[in-house]
Protein backbone atom coordinates (compact mmCIF):
# COMPACT_ATOMS: atom_id res chain seq x y z
CA UNK A 1 0.00 0.00 0.00
CA UNK A 2 1.20 3.48 -0.84
CA UNK A 3 2.27 5.59 2.12
CA UNK A 4 0.91 9.10 2.52
CA UNK A 5 3.38 11.99 2.75
CA UNK A 6 4.37 13.06 6.24
CA UNK A 7 2.77 16.48 5.85
CA UNK A 8 -0.57 14.80 5.09
CA UNK A 9 -0.43 12.83 8.33
CA UNK A 10 0.44 16.00 10.22
CA UNK A 11 -2.52 17.86 8.72
CA UNK A 12 -4.80 14.95 9.48
CA UNK A 13 -3.78 14.88 13.15
CA UNK A 14 -4.06 18.66 13.39
CA UNK A 15 -7.57 18.50 11.96
CA UNK A 16 -8.58 15.89 14.54
CA UNK A 17 -7.24 17.99 17.41
CA UNK A 18 -8.97 21.11 16.08
CA UNK A 19 -12.25 19.22 15.79
CA UNK A 20 -11.93 18.02 19.39
CA UNK A 21 -11.08 21.52 20.56
CA UNK A 22 -14.12 23.11 18.90
CA UNK A 23 -16.38 20.31 20.13
CA UNK A 24 -15.14 20.83 23.70
CA UNK A 25 -15.54 24.61 23.35
CA UNK A 26 -19.12 24.24 22.08
CA UNK A 27 -19.95 21.87 24.95
CA UNK A 28 -18.43 24.26 27.48
CA UNK A 29 -20.38 27.18 25.97
CA UNK A 30 -23.65 25.25 26.27
CA UNK A 31 -23.13 23.82 29.75
CA UNK A 32 -21.47 26.73 31.60
CA UNK A 33 -24.75 28.66 32.21
CA UNK A 34 -26.09 25.50 33.84
CA UNK A 35 -23.02 24.62 35.89
CA UNK A 36 -22.67 28.16 37.27
CA UNK A 37 -25.75 27.50 39.43
CA UNK A 38 -24.02 24.67 41.31
CA UNK A 39 -21.52 26.75 43.32
CA UNK A 40 -24.11 29.50 43.82
CA UNK A 41 -26.40 27.00 45.55
CA UNK A 42 -23.78 26.66 48.31
CA UNK A 43 -23.65 30.40 48.97
CA UNK A 44 -24.04 31.16 52.67
CA UNK A 45 -25.52 34.56 51.81
CA UNK A 46 -28.98 35.12 50.26
CA UNK A 47 -27.52 36.41 47.00
CA UNK A 48 -27.58 35.21 43.40
CA UNK A 49 -24.01 36.41 42.83
CA UNK A 50 -20.53 35.23 43.80
CA UNK A 51 -19.43 36.94 47.00
CA UNK A 52 -15.83 37.91 47.77
CA UNK A 53 -15.56 34.99 50.17
CA UNK A 54 -16.68 32.52 47.52
CA UNK A 55 -14.18 33.89 45.02
CA UNK A 56 -11.47 33.64 47.68
CA UNK A 57 -12.53 30.03 48.41
CA UNK A 58 -13.28 30.90 52.02
CA UNK A 59 -15.00 27.93 53.69
CA UNK A 60 -17.26 30.26 55.69
CA UNK A 61 -18.74 31.63 52.47
CA UNK A 62 -20.18 28.22 51.62
CA UNK A 63 -23.09 26.55 53.35
CA UNK A 64 -25.72 23.80 52.99
CA UNK A 65 -28.43 26.01 54.49
CA UNK A 66 -30.42 26.23 51.25
CA UNK A 67 -30.50 22.46 50.87
CA UNK A 68 -31.71 22.21 54.45
CA UNK A 69 -34.47 24.72 53.65
CA UNK A 70 -35.79 22.34 50.98
CA UNK A 71 -36.29 19.66 53.62
CA UNK A 72 -37.77 22.14 56.09
CA UNK A 73 -40.27 23.64 53.65
CA UNK A 74 -43.69 21.92 53.34
CA UNK A 75 -44.22 23.60 49.96
CA UNK A 76 -41.03 22.15 48.49
CA UNK A 77 -41.74 18.68 49.90
CA UNK A 78 -45.25 18.79 48.44
CA UNK A 79 -43.90 19.97 45.09
CA UNK A 80 -41.30 17.19 44.95
CA UNK A 81 -43.88 14.55 45.86
CA UNK A 82 -46.39 15.82 43.29
CA UNK A 83 -43.77 15.98 40.53
CA UNK A 84 -42.77 12.34 40.99
CA UNK A 85 -46.37 11.11 41.40
CA UNK A 86 -47.64 12.97 38.34
CA UNK A 87 -44.54 12.08 36.31
CA UNK A 88 -44.76 8.39 37.23
CA UNK A 89 -48.43 7.89 36.34
CA UNK A 90 -48.26 10.17 33.30
CA UNK A 91 -45.31 8.13 32.01
CA UNK A 92 -47.21 4.87 32.43
CA UNK A 93 -50.28 6.21 30.60
CA UNK A 94 -48.21 7.80 27.83
CA UNK A 95 -46.04 4.71 27.36
CA UNK A 96 -48.98 2.30 27.11
CA UNK A 97 -51.08 4.47 24.80
CA UNK A 98 -48.11 5.62 22.72
CA UNK A 99 -46.81 2.08 22.21
CA UNK A 100 -50.25 0.78 21.19
CA UNK A 101 -50.69 3.71 18.81
CA UNK A 102 -47.24 3.18 17.26
CA UNK A 103 -47.88 -0.53 16.73
CA UNK A 104 -51.22 0.25 15.13
CA UNK A 105 -49.74 2.91 12.86
CA UNK A 106 -47.03 0.46 11.76
CA UNK A 107 -49.71 -1.77 10.25
CA UNK A 108 -50.10 -1.49 6.49
CA UNK A 109 -53.88 -1.82 6.83
CA UNK A 110 -54.30 1.16 9.18
CA UNK A 111 -56.81 3.62 7.62
CA UNK A 112 -56.25 7.38 7.77
CA UNK A 113 -52.70 6.78 8.96
CA UNK A 114 -51.38 10.26 8.11
CA UNK A 115 -54.27 12.08 9.75
CA UNK A 116 -54.00 10.01 12.94
CA UNK A 117 -50.22 10.49 13.05
CA UNK A 118 -50.62 14.24 12.66
CA UNK A 119 -53.14 14.35 15.52
CA UNK A 120 -50.93 12.25 17.81
CA UNK A 121 -47.89 14.42 17.14
CA UNK A 122 -49.74 17.74 17.36
CA UNK A 123 -48.81 18.34 21.06
CA UNK A 124 -45.19 18.61 19.91
CA UNK A 125 -46.08 21.33 17.39
CA UNK A 126 -48.93 23.37 18.88
CA UNK A 127 -47.69 26.03 21.37
CA UNK A 128 -48.13 24.94 24.97
CA UNK A 129 -50.03 28.07 25.91
CA UNK A 130 -52.75 27.13 23.40
CA UNK A 131 -52.87 23.53 24.66
CA UNK A 132 -53.08 24.71 28.27
CA UNK A 133 -55.87 27.18 27.55
CA UNK A 134 -57.84 24.57 25.59
CA UNK A 135 -57.42 21.96 28.32
CA UNK A 136 -58.50 24.45 30.97
CA UNK A 137 -61.82 25.20 29.25
CA UNK A 138 -62.31 21.50 28.49
CA UNK A 139 -61.49 20.39 32.04
CA UNK A 140 -63.92 22.86 33.61
CA UNK A 141 -66.80 20.86 32.08
CA UNK A 142 -65.73 17.70 33.92
CA UNK A 143 -64.39 19.15 37.17
CA UNK A 144 -60.80 18.09 36.46
CA UNK A 145 -59.19 21.48 37.11
CA UNK A 146 -57.14 21.41 40.29
CA UNK A 147 -56.97 17.60 40.50
CA UNK A 148 -54.09 15.14 40.22
CA UNK A 149 -55.91 12.93 37.67
CA UNK A 150 -56.41 15.96 35.46
CA UNK A 151 -52.70 16.80 35.56
CA UNK A 152 -51.76 13.17 34.89
CA UNK A 153 -53.97 13.09 31.79
CA UNK A 154 -52.62 16.43 30.58
CA UNK A 155 -48.99 15.43 31.06
CA UNK A 156 -49.63 12.06 29.45
CA UNK A 157 -51.01 13.84 26.39
CA UNK A 158 -47.73 15.74 26.10
CA UNK A 159 -45.66 12.57 26.51
CA UNK A 160 -47.51 10.35 24.01
CA UNK A 161 -45.92 11.94 20.90
CA UNK A 162 -42.41 11.13 22.16
CA UNK A 163 -43.36 7.50 22.75
CA UNK A 164 -44.98 7.26 19.32
CA UNK A 165 -41.89 8.66 17.60
CA UNK A 166 -39.36 6.43 19.38
CA UNK A 167 -41.41 3.24 19.12
CA UNK A 168 -42.20 3.91 15.45
CA UNK A 169 -38.47 4.27 14.79
CA UNK A 170 -37.80 0.82 16.26
CA UNK A 171 -40.68 -0.70 14.28
CA UNK A 172 -39.17 0.43 10.97
CA UNK A 173 -36.84 -2.58 10.87
CA UNK A 174 -39.29 -5.00 12.48
CA UNK A 175 -40.02 -8.12 10.44
CA UNK A 176 -43.77 -8.64 10.63
CA UNK A 177 -43.26 -12.26 9.56
CA UNK A 178 -42.11 -12.93 13.14
CA UNK A 179 -45.48 -11.76 14.43
CA UNK A 180 -47.36 -13.86 11.90
CA UNK A 181 -45.19 -16.85 12.79
CA UNK A 182 -46.13 -16.47 16.44
CA UNK A 183 -49.82 -16.43 15.53
CA UNK A 184 -49.40 -19.48 13.32
CA UNK A 185 -48.05 -21.44 16.31
CA UNK A 186 -51.35 -21.07 18.13
CA UNK A 187 -50.74 -18.10 20.47
CA UNK A 188 -53.19 -15.22 20.80
CA UNK A 189 -52.27 -11.70 19.59
CA UNK A 190 -51.64 -10.37 23.12
CA UNK A 191 -49.19 -13.12 24.03
CA UNK A 192 -47.50 -12.83 20.64
CA UNK A 193 -47.02 -9.12 21.18
CA UNK A 194 -45.43 -9.49 24.63
CA UNK A 195 -43.22 -12.48 23.71
CA UNK A 196 -42.25 -11.59 20.13
CA UNK A 197 -42.82 -7.91 19.37
CA UNK A 198 -42.17 -6.23 22.72
CA UNK A 199 -38.63 -7.63 23.29
CA UNK A 200 -37.61 -6.22 19.90
CA UNK A 201 -39.09 -2.76 20.42
CA UNK A 202 -38.15 -2.50 24.12
CA UNK A 203 -35.34 0.08 23.53
CA UNK A 204 -37.79 2.41 21.80
CA UNK A 205 -40.38 1.95 24.54
CA UNK A 206 -37.85 2.71 27.29
CA UNK A 207 -36.54 5.77 25.43
CA UNK A 208 -40.06 7.05 24.88
CA UNK A 209 -40.90 6.52 28.56
CA UNK A 210 -37.84 8.51 29.62
CA UNK A 211 -38.77 11.37 27.29
CA UNK A 212 -42.35 11.29 28.58
CA UNK A 213 -41.17 11.43 32.21
CA UNK A 214 -38.76 14.31 31.57
CA UNK A 215 -41.48 16.20 29.68
CA UNK A 216 -43.89 15.79 32.59
CA UNK A 217 -41.26 16.57 35.23
CA UNK A 218 -40.24 19.80 33.47
CA UNK A 219 -43.69 21.08 32.52
CA UNK A 220 -44.83 24.37 34.06
CA UNK A 221 -47.33 25.96 31.64
CA UNK A 222 -49.99 23.27 32.04
CA UNK A 223 -49.51 23.30 35.81
CA UNK A 224 -50.06 27.06 35.95
CA UNK A 225 -53.39 26.64 34.15
CA UNK A 226 -54.69 23.37 35.60
CA UNK A 227 -53.20 22.88 39.07
CA UNK A 228 -54.57 24.08 42.36
CA UNK A 229 -52.67 24.95 45.55
CA UNK A 230 -52.31 21.26 46.46
CA UNK A 231 -51.01 20.21 43.02
CA UNK A 232 -47.99 22.50 42.76
CA UNK A 233 -44.95 20.82 41.21
CA UNK A 234 -41.23 21.61 41.29
CA UNK A 235 -41.27 23.84 38.16
CA UNK A 236 -44.29 25.74 39.46
CA UNK A 237 -42.71 26.15 42.90
CA UNK A 238 -39.55 27.48 41.26
CA UNK A 239 -41.60 29.84 39.09
CA UNK A 240 -43.48 31.11 42.13
CA UNK A 241 -40.24 31.49 44.07
CA UNK A 242 -38.71 33.65 41.36
CA UNK A 243 -41.74 35.93 41.40
CA UNK A 244 -42.48 36.14 45.11
CA UNK A 245 -39.31 35.64 47.17
CA UNK A 246 -35.93 35.14 45.55
CA UNK A 247 -33.47 33.05 47.54
CA UNK A 248 -30.83 30.45 46.67
CA UNK A 249 -33.18 27.61 47.60
CA UNK A 250 -34.21 27.66 43.94
CA UNK A 251 -30.56 27.18 42.96
CA UNK A 252 -30.27 24.24 45.35
CA UNK A 253 -33.31 22.61 43.73
CA UNK A 254 -31.86 23.32 40.29
CA UNK A 255 -28.61 21.64 41.31
CA UNK A 256 -30.50 18.55 42.47
CA UNK A 257 -32.38 18.47 39.16
CA UNK A 258 -29.07 18.61 37.29
CA UNK A 259 -27.85 15.62 39.31
CA UNK A 260 -31.10 13.79 38.61
CA UNK A 261 -30.73 14.45 34.88
CA UNK A 262 -27.16 13.19 34.88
Amino acid sequence: MAEFPAYYNWKHKAGIYMLRFWAAAALLFLIMPILVMVPLSFNSQPYFTFTEGMLALDAKAYSLRWYQKILDSPNWILAIKNSFIIGFFATIVATVLGTVAAVGLASAHMPFKRIITALLLSPMIVPLIIIAAGMFFFYTRFGLVGTLPGLVIAHAALGIPFVVVTVTATLVGFDRALYNAGLSLGTNPVRTFFEVVFPLIRPGVISGALFAFVTSFDEVVLVLFLAGPDQRTIPRQMFSGLREQINPTILAVATLLILLSV
